[in-house]
C-alpha cells in the first residue's frame, strides 16, 4: 500500500491519517472470531474491569511466546496495509513492534481513557525520540455514543507534555493534566471523533493528543493498536522497567508479509 505525497503532507500537518474500511467483512470476522477466543484468557497480559470482570485490554497477541499469541493478529501486524504504512510515515524500513493491544471497551461499562500521548508513557520506558506511530483498526463500528477515539489536530507537533499519573480506571496511565488540557483544547481545532465501521484504520504520531468516552451503547467498541517503533529508537536500560507485555523487548526488525493474506485459522494452547 503507497501513500501519496498528499497523504504524507496531511500525516505530518495533522499527526494522522484515516482509512474507511482498510480491511474487508470477511478479515474483520476472522480478527473477531480470535477476539471471542483470548477474551477467556487469565494471564497478566489480560487487563479486566466492571462488575463482570470483562476484558478492557488484550496484549501480546502477535508474539508465540505468550497465551494470548493469535496467528491471525501477527499477520495482521506484518502486513502492507500496516507495517507497510507505518514504515512510510516514519520513513525507515527497520521497525519493531513496541506495543501491541486491543481496547474491548464493553458496552455500558467501558470506561474512559484521558487526553494523553502515548509518547508520555513510552519516553519513561527509555525510548530515547518520539519516533512511533500507532495504526488503529476498528473491529466493530464506532460511534461517538459507544466511546470513539477523538484526534486533536497538529499536536503531535508540541512535542511531549508532562503528564501525570491517572488512576481512574482498571488500566493507569500518564495522562495530560486537566488544566493544561483545558489550555490546549482553547488553542487547536476542534478534536475529530473517528468514526466508522469495522474494517475501518487509523495511523497517528506518538505525541499526538488522544481520548476517548465512555461507552454509552449496547456493543462493545474493539480497537486494535499495534505500535511501531524504528529499531534504532529502542529504549535504553531503565530503573525498574514496565513488564515485556507493554514494553517488549524484542527489537528485531519485523519483516513485511510476502502476501496481504490474512489466515483464517487460529492457534490452540
Amino acid at each position: 500500500m503507497k501513500l501519496t505525497a498528499e497523504q504524507l503532507a496531511q500525516y505530518d500537518q495533522d499527526g494522522f491519517l484515516v482509512f474507511p474500511e482498510l480491511f474487508s467483512d470477511a478479515e474483520v470476522a476472522i480478527l473477531r472470531g480470535e477476539v471471542a477466543r483470548l477474551k477467556g484468557v487469565e494471564a497478566d497480559c489480560v487487563v479486566r474491569e466492571g462488575h463482570n470482570e470483562a476484558p478492557k485490554i488484550l496484549l501480546k497477541m502477535d508474539d508465540p511466546e505468550w497465551p494470548t499469541y493469535s496467528e491471525s493478529f501477527r499477520t495482521l501486524s506484518r502486513m502492507g496495509r500496516t507495517l507497510g504504512v507505518a514504515k512510510q510515515v516514519l520513513g525507515d524500513e527497520a521497525l519493531y513492534m513496541h506495543h501491541y493491544k486491543l481496547n474491548v471497551k464493553s458496552a455500558i461499562e467501558g470506561s474512559v481513557w484521558q487526553w494523553h500521548q502515548d509518547y508520555m508513557s513510552w519516553q519513561p520506558d527509555g525510548i530515547p525520540r518520539p519516533e512511533l506511530a500507532t495504526m488503529m483498526v476498528m473491529l466493530e463500528e464506532a460511534t461517538e455514543l459507544s466511546g470513539c477515539l477523538y484526534f486533536l489536530p497538529g499536536t503531535h507537533k508540541m512535542g511531549r507534555i508532562e503528564p501525570y499519573f491517572d488512576e481512574s480506571t482498571a488500566y493507569k496511565f500518564m495522562a495530560a493534566p486537566p488544566e493544561r488540557m483545558k489550555e490546549i483544547l482553547a488553542s487547536h481545532p476542534a478534536p475529530v471523533p473517528i468514526t466508522g465501521k469495522p474494517g475501518t484504520a487509523a495511523i497517528f504520531h506518538c505525541n499526538l493528543f488522544h481520548a476517548s468516552g465512555h461507552n454509552l451503547s449496547h456493543r462493545d467498541r474493539w480497537h486494535l493498536y499495534m505500535c511501531y517503533n524504528r529499531c534504532d529508537n529502542r529504549p535504553h536500560e531503565v530503573e525498574n522497567p514496565r513488564p515485556e507485555w507493554v514494553r517488549s523487548t524484542n527489537w528485531n526488525p519485523i519483516p513485511l508479509a510476502v502476501d496481504d493474506v490474512l489466515p483464517d485459522r487460529t492457534v490452540t494452547r
